[in-house]
């Protein structure tokens, strides 16, 4: 699936040409919290005070898509119980090492960063 050429002469939001792309589904209360959280670090005064709140549901949306993408499919194709438990654990390997990398990098971020993370988030989910 392409995206649509819009006015723009098909520029994204980087000024990139618009790339075929891949979509997973998250439920109604990650939906919920992200925005919650993107408009209170949008809205904040100081929106250095949101880092944290923003590598949890970062980090939540990165775990929803691990499943999407990979628990998912090997639970479809119904390999077994070794192989669907070794996936799991791999992808929860992957988040033990990625959660306090996210962290970090975010912690960082001063508030014009953060704004930009959060613009990015929202546009990834149009």
């Amino acid at each position: 699936m392409t995206r649509k050429v819009r006015g723009d002469g098909g520029k994204g939001q980087s000024g990139a040409a618009e790339l075929p792309f891949l979509r997973f589904y998250h439920s109604k209360s990650l939906r919920t919290k992200t925005l919650s959280v993107l408009d209170a670090l949008e809205t904040a005064e100081d929106p250095t005070r949101q880092r944290e709140a923003l590598a949890d549901v970062v980090l939540l949306l990165t775990a929803s898509g691990l499943d999407y993408y990979f628990v998912m499919p090997v639970q479809a194709a119904k390999v077994g119980f070794m192989a669907e438990k070794s996936t799991m654990l791999g992808i929860a390997g992957i988040l033990r090492v990625m959660g306090p990398v996210a962290r970090r990098v975010i912690g960082g971020m001063d508030a014009h960063q953060l704004l930009s993370v959060s613009k990015h988030i929202r546009h990834l989910m149009k």
